[in-house]
């Protein structure tokens, strides 16, 4: 019987910096208004990463929440994936900083880097690793600290992003919520739409690579709104049609909290109620790879997932990547 259950979410925990970057704040950094940005993102305020502290201390203590929520011991988790685009390092990978943290001294560790679409990525491996029988519990962690890589002189970019973790214990199980199915694209045509263009083997740190400001964020916000509503919309469509559910039966969608007008255009281009869909993105910002777990952890605090619902997770982001994974909560 164990060998027919598939993998489900057993324990699910977030974590948000204590410090509050508003509007208000930014009015007094930068050429903005909170009006300005509420109209076009959505956002009031974006949480920042105390001083001192990286991306792998936030996943760490996310990671622990879920753990404790699964009613697991750290020794029992096999693998460690996390997904981060401001990993502490280039290597060694985020994942083995969260081990040592955490005390997760079996498990096996490593990154993956599909920007916002991460975390969806990071599940569809950690579900294969589960189904596969090759492991019996997974962490699987979404963490950024988008603020060390934001450029708070750039008004088109600094009011979108914060920082903040999330993760889900994945097993198999008889009673919690079962992963139906995850789907997967990418779009490596559009590459340079959505890009931080200094550090890698391109363009290696030097002066000039400082002085072009070529380590922060930068991205064609036009084309990049089209292109979310345009993919988010036909990843949605697919992945319902994949399992045989019409759109009607998502009882709620958990969307990457990217801008507030990419969500409501992709729920009015499928013909969805609005109500339909969890968002949290005035308070967070865009917290890429973080947010849908983030968002999922919320949705079930304020009990917006109710058991037997069917729920989509939905993300879009650099690479270009996207996805979605349907679970029966």
């Amino acid at each position: 019987m164990q060998q027919n259950l598939k993998a489900s979410i057993t324990g699910i925990g977030s974590y948000l910096p204590k410090k509050v970057l508003t509007n208000y704040d930014l009015e007094k950094m930068i050429d903005t208004s909170d009006d300005w940005i509420v109209k076009r993102t959505g956002i009031k305020e974006r949480r920042i990463v105390e001083n001192g502290l990286t991306t792998s201390d936030l996943a760490a203590k996310a990671s622990l929440r879920a753990i404790k929520d699964a009613k697991v011991s750290p020794k029992n988790i096999d693998i460690i994936i996390t997904s981060t685009i401001t990993p502490d390092h280039f290597f060694p990978s985020t994942s083995c900083y969260i081990q040592r943290k955490i005390g997760a001294t079996r498990a096996c560790a490593f990154d993956i880097l599909a920007a916002c679409s991460g975390f969806i990525y990071a599940i569809a491996i950690g579900e294969s690793f589960i189904n596969s029988g090759t492991a019996n519990t997974v962490l699987v962690v979404g963490a950024e600290c988008l603020s060390k890589i934001t450029d708070y002189s750039d008004r088109t970019t600094c009011v979108l992003f914060g920082d903040g973790a999330g993760a889900v214990i994945l097993q198999k199980s008889r009673t919690m919520h079962e992963i139906i199915s995850t789907n997967l694209a990418a779009d490596g045509s559009q590459t340079d739409v959505l890009i931080m263009p200094g550090g890698g083997a391109k363009n290696p740190a030097s002066i000039e690579s400082v002085r072009k400001r070529m380590h922060f964020i930068q991205f064609r916000g036009r084309e990049v709104f089209k292109l979310a509503i345009n993919k988010l919309t036909n990843i949605i469509k697919e992945t319902a049609k994949k399992n045989k559910l019409e759109l009607e039966d998502i009882d709620l969608i958990i969307p990457h909290q990217s801008n507030l007008r990419i969500i409501e255009a992709t729920m009015e281009k499928l013909g969805l109620p609005f109500e339909k869909v969890f968002v949290n993105i005035d308070k967070y910002g865009n917290t890429s790879s973080a947010s849908v777990p983030i968002a999922l952890d919320e949705a079930r605090k304020t009990k917006r997932l109710r058991k037997g619902s069917i729920v989509m997770l939905v993300a879009f982001g650099g690479g270009l990547t996207w996805g979605a994974s349907i679970i029966k909560w």
